[in-house]
């Protein structure tokens, strides 16, 4: 059975629409794409609401990426909202709105759902042979960490330490001054130390993985200054770019090979998240993946179809 599917994403930073071939025991083919850079997260108000002027543009979004969907003969379309959707107070309201004005079934995904989703996509990407994993993944609103040896994981954890979050949060400036910088990192260090339970901390895994854009992205960076295998991402490594990408302007940074210039103002947090959780973690060198939360949306899908 083959079926092609549009998975709509709408995340922090960007509305993202992956338009996959997809066929019961087969590898997902990525076949076209559709984004907007739409980072909601600045659109969120001190009363925890998403504004009116974030609400149209987030409809806008999403009528390009549902036309962009239709143009391509998608057989269903696969929506789902993360942590900025998830977290505003008026975000119940909005998918009933866009549900209702586009024609389509938005759910909202709790971290923990999308930490099993993202950690399944990871585990039939690798394979059994990998072992016991341990996957990170930074997103524009939130941090996921998962665990386990099978395709569900045994324990996850979400928490609202995202790049683009912690940017907004905590730094301005251009560049950041050292002094928000530090901040953050305490910051980051001291909600880890807090909110990390005792299964994650002692998780005795022996395959580490990252995965998504801010990892990606880091390991690229980590490639052009230190001539690594950017299929993987050292801790060393990581300590010594945060403290070259702080002291850089918004400019430089996306001068960079592989910073766009959307994620240069929040590549810095990134990598303090990123350095704080493999930190905690005693993990010195993570893998990174290809595939992510989009895949393992599509792969829960065809393992219902099947069943």
């Amino acid at each position: 059975m083959a079926v092609r599917l549009g998975v709509l994403d709408v995340g922090s930073n960007t509305i993202h629409l992956q338009v996959m071939d997809a066929h019961i025991g087969a590898r997902p083919s990525p076949t076209t794409n559709f984004k907007v850079e739409l980072r909601l997260t600045q659109y969120l108000n001190k009363s925890g609401t998403i504004s009116v002027e974030g609400i149209n543009a987030l409809h806008d979004a999403i009528a390009s990426a549902v036309a962009h969907a239709h143009e391509n003969s998608v057989d269903e379309i696969l929506a789902f909202a993360t942590s900025a959707v998830r977290e505003a107070k008026n975000g119940p309201a909005i998918i009933e709105e866009i549900n209702e004005r586009h024609q389509i079934d938005l759910q909202i995904l709790t971290g923990d759902e999308e930490a099993r989703m993202t950690f399944l996509a990871v585990r039939r990407w690798l394979g059994w042979s990998a072992g016991k994993l341990l996957v990170l993944d930074i997103g524009g609103g939130s941090l996921e960490i998962a665990t386990g040896v099978d395709e569900n994981p045994e324990a996850t954890l979400s928490l609202p330490l995202g790049a683009a979050r912690m940017t907004r949060d905590f730094l301005s400036g251009d560049p950041y001054s050292a002094k928000d910088v530090k901040f953050l990192q305490d910051y980051v260090a001291s909600n880890l130390e807090d909110k990390l339970p005792a299964i994650l901390r002692s998780h005795d895994a022996n395959h580490f993985v990252a995965t998504s854009k801010t990892f990606r992205t880091l390991a690229r960076l980590s490639g052009h200054w230190f001539n690594d295998n950017p299929k993987y991402l050292e801790l060393a490594n990581l300590e010594a770019m945060t403290t070259n990408l702080a002291g850089m302007t918004d400019k430089a940074r996306a001068d960079l090979p592989g910073v766009s210039a959307s994620r240069a103002q929040q590549i810095v947090a990134g990598a303090i998240v990123a350095h704080s959780v493999m930190a905690v973690l005693d993990i010195d060198k993570v893998e990174i993946c290809p595939w992510a939360l989009r895949e393992g949306v599509v792969l829960r899908r065809l393992d219902w179809l099947q069943g």
